[in-house]
């Protein structure tokens, strides 16, 4: 379904990111072929052999083409490295790829001292000349900026993965709501979605002075 809803986008010169479930080759043939478009696809196990020939790039990698330390949020420091190749282009199984990357994320919690680290592998369409490694990397944290302020709320805060809701259109129409209440929430430039949604619930009161749905809590106009 994913080039149908891509098909009513202008795509010409935009770059389009997307997560492992979407890193297919025919994706990649009509984004640049069809549409003059970039691509930027995270690799995962769904795609062993790319996985594998891209991990084995970077397997001996040394010093880090950028690095990225983000100020403590949510009491951890997050610090992103980056490397970046074009020796793989000619020798990965993936159409129009003009540079592969390889980022390690390195979370240090400043309450208890502990350190975690995690790796993403992926691949851009665009060339090192139109997309240095800072962008790489700002790209692929865009992606997930987007990913998670919408499906971290659905997944934690409405716990939707457990949802007993699972017959006709239910399942589609109650992520329809939890999405547009997310989007009302949003729409109000509050600091945190999860909180706010915490003070509203079950108080029908508030939720009505919030959106200003009575003539109690509306704004009068002379």
């Amino acid at each position: 379904m994913a080039i149908p809803v891509l098909d009513t986008l202008h795509l010409a010169g935009k770059e389009v990111t997307a997560d492992a479930l979407l890193t297919q080759r025919k994706i990649a043939e009509y984004l640049v072929r069809e549409r003059q478009a970039h691509y930027h696809f995270t690799i995962k196990g769904n795609q062993r052999g790319l996985l594998e020939d891209v991990a084995l790039g970077f397997e001996n990698r040394q010093q880090p083409d950028f690095v990225q330390h983000t100020p403590p949020d949510h009491g951890r420091v997050e610090t992103r490295k980056i490397w970046t190749t074009t020796e793989l282009n000619d020798y990965l199984d993936f159409p129009c790829v003009g540079q592969a990357f390889v980022i390690e994320r390195q979370f240090l919690y400043k309450k208890t001292g502990k350190k975690s680290s995690e790796v993403a592998y992926g691949i851009t369409r665009r060339t090192p000349e139109e997309a240095d490694p800072a962008r790489v990397l700002t790209v692929n944290r865009g992606h997930w900026t987007i990913e998670n302020s919408c499906h971290y709320i659905l997944d934690w805060t409405y716990d939707e993965d457990r949802s007993r809701i699972r017959t006709g259109y239910g399942p589609e129409n109650i992520t329809r709501m939890r999405r547009f209440a997310i989007g009302i929430i949003k729409s109000k430039k509050v600091r945190s979605v999860p909180r706010k949604m915490r003070e509203l619930t079950r108080n029908i009161r508030l939720v009505f002075d919030y959106l200003r749905m009575t003539e109690n809590s509306c704004p009068t106009h002379a």
